[in-house]
């Protein structure tokens, strides 16, 4: 029986791209080979990177003058890898969190940041709204979403200058127009697939001359004129990617997932206001509908609920320790049910401690 997983990372995947990648890792296309064997310049693997890279366009509706690149190495590596290719004097970065703030260090390593706004002040609670976008700085960096804090972009900034987002968290979740950005990256273990490899969208006219020297393989040129496989790419994990996106795509694509996890949001966020025992973490007009942070007003019962929560076949719901409490992950695979078992679990966890 399968668990409800609400865990942060990596997230839970739709069951028909699990069933689909475990025969190929079995016998892919009837080769009487595992897709885990086959050479990633046949004909068979070049098709499955193929369709991939359409699923993505066709989703995500990206414009036509933007590359798409499955890289490896995590958005990590892209914390390095924008600013190593696109900085070029400053560049502005807004500070919402841990990965925020990792971007923004590895940035300080290629030249002049600054840090348009911040919202440290209160461990990170809510999203930054007043500041100004300096119009002399090569890019604007953001974190669309916060998994460890439960904030999230609700209105993405208009920039004058290239933006950059890192949607490692939230790609595919919900409605976005790829035209206000410049490069999208994204690990795939939360809405996409499993890790190993990282979605990178590019405009193809944002690559300028860097003056100084970056690496073959830290080079988006190389990759776009590579089509992704200057080097051995991850095979495994773009097939289950590919398996993922044929899921969202056979259910309505991003407008209907776009609702249901709205639906998710709503139930639970109404569970945590309405709740004697349970208080949210961050400010309500920046909730996250990936990541829900919520703590037990008297962390004494923690204990206990975690064991019924455990009880429940629920897990991964331990809070982050920068933030404590609990954390509910609700990503695109995670069906309605599992957030229905977590509140009917705080509903009566209630009734039961009045």
């Amino acid at each position: 029986m399968r668990k409800h997983n609400l865990g942060a990372g990596p997230g839970v995947l739709p069951e028909s791209a699990l069933q689909k990648s475990a025969a190929a890792a079995l016998d892919f296309n009837n080769l009487g080979m595992s897709i885990l064997e086959i050479s990633h310049r046949s004909k068979d693997f070049e098709a499955v990177l193929e369709n991939t890279t359409t699923l993505v366009k066709e989703l995500l509706g990206v414009p036509d003058n933007y590359s798409i690149l499955f890289l490896q190495g995590g958005a990590s590596t892209q914390f390095a890898m924008v600013p190593m290719n696109l900085l070029h004097t400053k560049v502005a970065y807004i500070d919402t969190g841990v990965w925020a703030n990792k971007a923004i260090k590895e940035a300080k390593l290629f030249g002049d940041v600054n840090v348009i706004a911040s919202s440290k002040d209160q461990n990170y609670s809510y999203i930054p709204k007043d500041y100004s976008i300096p119009t002399d700085c090569d890019y604007l960096h953001i974190t669309s979403n916060n998994t460890i804090y439960g904030t999230q972009f609700q209105e993405f900034p208009n920039s004058p200058i290239p933006l950059i987002c890192d949607m490692s968290s939230d790609i595919f979740s919900r409605p976005v127009d790829v035209s206000k950005f410049d490069l999208i990256y994204a690990g795939a273990q939360k809405n996409m697939g499993p890790a190993g490899v990282t979605l990178v969208v590019i405009k193809n006219d944002i690559l300028k001359e860097v003056q100084r020297t970056v690496p073959t393989m830290m080079r988006y040129a190389t990759h776009i004129e590579g089509g992704s496989m200057y080097n051995t790419p991850p095979v495994f994990s773009i097939y289950v990617c590919m398996a993922t996106l044929e899921w969202l795509k056979s259910i309505g694509g991003v407008a209907a997932i776009d609702k249901i996890n709205q639906q998710k949001a709503d139930l639970f966020y109404n569970e945590v206001d309405n709740n004697p025992l349970f208080t949210g973490t961050c400010a309500k007009e920046d909730r996250s509908r990936m990541n829900a942070c919520f703590l037990l007003k008297n962390p004494d019962l923690d204990e206990e609920f975690m064991k019924q929560v455990k009880a429940a076949g629920i897990i991964g719901i331990k809070g982050h320790r920068s933030v404590g409490g609990f954390r509910a992950s609700m990503y695109n695979a995670a069906p309605l049910e599992s957030v229905k078992a977590l509140t009917d679990l705080m509903k009566d966890f209630a009734l039961k401690t009045a």
